[in-house]
């Protein structure tokens, strides 16, 4: 049990943070910078995560309002408001370890329109996806992935349901296809709005729209729960209407339903709301400024007659000026405030017709069966899809053995409980990334959400610890830990940690990171920034928190200091401690033993991996520059707006002077130079690495480990993309890296090439593209342990680091060389990503270049924008030398597609 924590102001010493810190000291901390968000369970390194990433999650118990003002301003278009997910460039595990395929609306209607057979036939799903048969009419796409992810569910995991939900599923599979279409895609829409049924657009699928709408609204009985809502640590009471009762409907009606004027706005579109404006007497720019004129206007106007609403009792007279009648009750105030909300909602709904929102009870159940199905709180559209379009795909897959554990979650109270977790981990985010820099009584909260936690915390550890040594084999524990609710509480006790830091109150949060550090089961990547920071309180604060036992006090900060010395070797000793900690670690251990003088003799030798500064070149060569530059009189807009601007943002283009003169990318520029001083190259981003580790690490991708392989569509393991990756084949990775250390890399490539280049098996990483030999040659030039180095970097944290790799791969056959390039051009600056790759990779002792492209010469062209020219007299001119206009000039570029470089004078030339 956490004991009662002091207030950051109670009477204490205060003691001044050390400039080596940069801990600020004073109450105006800068704001930090929000995390970027991953999918699944995890995401990325951040100022205080590291490399495994954390529990994700795109709504908390109820989802964010969307605010109507932030809307489109007309939306039309029934693929408009579906739902808004976040685009981070990852999907669920699930998805992330399916092979590329198109998921686009065209891929699905070839799907679609591919599996039409004989109409009145009835196909199961099992008929539709293995005998690739399909009826219009009676399928969609949508329908099949969401039933394929319930029907997975209640054939694996029917225990993490009570008696109430098993029976709201048998009436879901009861009901006709198109009631269950349209609840599909309102479930893929934006759940917590209303939607006109006159607008829902689904004529083509759905023939009978109102008896749908009919079906799912209409009220059905239900069995009385079996089970009692759960009260879960963080969590002050059970998500309101989020439990079943004695009935339930799939949809709810907008009868008396929509009562404020804020839900009812919402569903206008701008040419009505802008009528709705006129009638009103209301003005404004936009859909925005329109809104909130509207619901200004219900507060404040007191002109118009709303009912029984009196001229005398309006806001003019009593609410605006402050005062009320004499004998006045507030309940006459707020009644006259509803009556004029009534007004406007009544006429809203008068034009817009009835209205249609699913109701919160079934909707989060579903929800909890896709968290089951894709062991991810983060699936979308594209996850229900992409599963069936990689189900039917005509590709290869690899050969692994498929295990579909039902103990993922054991039971339906630790699936709450991960629920409620996931929904406190959101509050804590929210407070501390979300809305900017957290406030003393933000952090106030999160602590109090810390003190919740924890003793629960400890609880699951100790389970988690004697399952870890009697129960898992064969490494299972790792992935069935990550929807284990310690894993969720493990990551909020880490942002306790923070908090505690802010508050100053590090003491605390030294026993906090001792505590952490001495479990291995949770957020194993954390573990390096956790010996970091806590050896950063042993050497700058505990000498003057805790008790010197005699010691005086320069004697007590060595104490102290030997301390920290000790968690740093410990760090760079323990094998849960990511390569990417280990160069901060050797630097505050070489900072350490220098102030304690440490004879040098005893000190740590770190030359073998010290970092080497890399090379910074200059390349030169041609920009090419464009512009808006014509305005609608045909005028140059520099001849009234002075000199012409470079246009800011974007990919630059250059002119390829070494190999054919065409335009490409700065780093095809480059890479055109470096191959003319003998360099072999490839601008791939990191392909080549993940091809290299694809070939190198294939058998261990596909080793059997419960859990990790559940289609057999897979790309690679549901945990690759997780820091489990790595301790649950610690074993077999490292004798690989030995044996890449050894030379053997070659043979393991030949050897994988000649199994699976003629299937084109689908790897995660591995672009066949790629010509074989080259991968050969790029082996041989490598260093063996750089390469083992750079491989364990992508086994211990394969998502994080797949980004940063050095733009441009080069290797020189003669010289037996790897060279690694990032190209910057103007104004670029390295991320910290590409940063610590760099360290990666100069500390394993591969060559990296800093490559500036540096424009020699720029050639302003101007985006062409009229199109209405004879192009027939323009060929009669083009082949005499002159000052055509320039708009005509520009015209005819956009016409014909051809290139004209123009110089200041307005002179053209015309390029093949």
């Amino acid at each position: 049990m956490i004991s009662q924590t002091p207030s950051p102001s109670a009477s204490r010493t205060r003691i001044k943070h050390p400039a080596s810190t940069n801990f600020q000291d004073d109450q105006d901390y800068p704001a930090r910078k929000r995390l970027k968000r991953f999918v699944s369970i995890e995401s990325s390194h951040s100022t205080d995560s590291s490399a495994e990433g954390d529990s994700g999650v795109n709504t908390p118990e109820n989802e964010v309002p969307v605010t109507p003002d932030s809307r489109a301003e007309d939306v039309k278009n029934e693929g408009d408001d579906e739902r808004a997910f976040s685009n981070t460039g990852h999907g669920t595990d699930l998805e992330s370890a399916l092979p590329p395929i198109k998921t686009d609306k065209d891929a699905i209607e070839d799907y679609e329109a591919s599996r039409r057979a004989q109409q009145g036939v009835d196909l199961t799903l099992d008929e539709r996806l293995e005998k690739r048969k399909w009826v219009r009419g009676k399928s969609s796409i949508y329908v099949d992935a969401f039933n394929l992810a319930l029907e997975t569910v209640l054939q694996d995991e029917v225990h993490l349901f009570d008696e109430a939900e098993q029976v709201l599923f048998k009436t879901w599979q009861e009901l006709p296809y198109e009631a269950q279409y349209l609840y599909v895609r309102l479930f893929l829409r934006k759940t917590s709005l209303w939607h006109r049924i006159n607008r829902l657009g689904y004529y083509s699928d759905i023939a009978d729209l109102p008896a749908a709408v009919e079906i799912l609204q209409a009220s059905r009985p239900l069995p009385t729960p079996s089970t009692t809502p759960q009260v879960n640590p963080g969590e002050l009471e059970p998500p309101e209407g989020q439990t079943l009762g004695g009935s339930f409907s799939f949809a709810e009606g907008s009868g008396d339903k929509i009562t404020t004027l804020e839900e009812a706005s919402s569903l206008l579109n701008l040419d009505e709301l802008k009528a709705l404006a006129k009638d009103g007497k209301i003005q404004g720019k936009n859909k925005t400024d329109l809104l909130k004129a509207l619901r200004r206007t219900s507060k404040e106007q007191g002109g118009l007659r709303f009912g029984s609403l009196q001229r005398t009792e309006s806001e003019e007279t009593t609410i605006s000026h402050g005062a009320k009648e004499e004998g006045e009750s507030p309940q006459s105030v707020e009644e006259a405030r509803s009556n004029r909300d009534g007004y406007f909602v009544g006429k809203i709904l008068d034009n817009t017709g009835p209205c249609i929102k699913l109701a919160l009870a079934p909707l989060k159940l579903f929800e909890r069966v896709h968290l089951v199905f894709y062991r991810s709180t983060e699936w979308t559209e594209k996850s229900l899809t992409t599963i069936i379009l990689a189900r039917i795909s005509r590709r290869n897959f690899p050969q692994y053995i498929i295990s579909r554990s039902a103990n993922i979650f054991p039971s339906r109270p630790l699936l709450l409980e991960f629920e409620a977790a996931i929904r406190t981990q959101f509050r804590v985010d929210n407070i501390l990334e979300f809305n900017g820099n957290p406030t003393q009584d933000g952090l106030q909260q999160v602590l109090e959400i810390f003190e919740q936690v924890y003793p629960r915390w400890q609880a699951l550890l100790e389970e988690e610890q004697r399952k870890e040594v009697g129960l898992y084999e064969s490494g299972e524990g790792a992935y069935l830990r990550r929807f284990s609710p310690a894993w969720v509480y493990t990551r909020i006790i880490h942002k306790g940690s923070y908090v505690l830091g802010r508050l100053k109150l590090h003491k605390r949060e030294h026993e906090i990171l001792s505590e952490l550090l001495s479990q291995k089961l949770f957020h194993a990547a954390r573990r390096g920034a956790w010996y970091q920071r806590k050896a950063l309180i042993e050497e700058h604060y505990m000498c003057n928190l805790s008790s010197n036992e005699g010691r005086d006090p320069e004697a007590q900060k060595k104490y102290w200091k030997r301390i920290a010395l000790r968690t740093c070797e410990e760090g760079l000793r323990d094998c849960d401690c990511h390569l990417t900690y280990h160069y901060d670690l050797q630097k505050r251990i070489c900072k350490l033993e220098k102030s304690l003088r440490v004879a040098k003799r005893e000190q740590h030798d770190f030359g073998h991996v010290s970092l080497v500064k890399p090379v910074e070149r200059t390349v030169e060569g041609i920009r090419v520059q464009r512009e808006d530059s014509v305005t609608h009189n045909g005028r140059r807009k520099s001849e009234a707006n002075g000199p012409i601007s470079v246009r800011g943002g974007g990919k630059t283009i250059w002119i390829d002077e070494r190999e054919g003169g065409g335009e490409c990318s700065v780093e095809e520029m480059c890479l055109s130079w470096y191959r003319s001083q003998g360099w072999k190259g490839y601008h791939s981003e990191g392909g080549i690495v993940r091809t290299l580790f694809a070939y190198l690490f294939y058998d261990i991708l596909f080793v059997y480990i419960p859990n990790v392989f559940q289609t057999p569509y897979q790309t690679c393991p549901l945990d690759l993309h997780t820091d489990s990756f790595y301790p649950s084949r610690l074993s077999e990775i490292n004798h690989r890296l030995v044996e890449i250390s050894n030379g053997a890399a070659a043979d393991l490539i030949r050897s994988v090439h000649e199994r699976e280049s003629a299937s084109e098996t689908c790897i995660v990483g591995l672009d066949w593209s790629f010509a074989f030999n080259d991968l050969l040659e790029m082996v041989d030039c490598f260093e063996n342990e750089a390469l083992a180095t750079i491989c364990k970097v992508l086994a211990q944290e394969y998502r994080q680091r797949g980004g940063g790799i050095p733009d441009l791969f080069l290797w020189n056959p003669q010289e037996n060389k790897v060279l690694f390039a990032e190209v910057k051009s103007e104004n670029d600056r390295l991320s910290d990503t590409q940063r610590l790759w760099i360290h990666v990779l100069t500390a394993a002792g591969v060559k990296v270049e800093l490559c500036n492209a540096v424009a020699r010469e720029i050639i302003t062209t101007l985006f062409p924008t009229i199109t209405a020219v004879d192009d027939a007299n323009f060929r009669q001119n083009i082949g005499k030398a002159g000052r055509l206009p320039f708009w005509y000039i520009s015209a005819f570029t956009q016409r014909l597609s051809i290139r004209i470089w123009f110089e200041e004078d307005s002179q053209y030339t015309i390029l093949p």
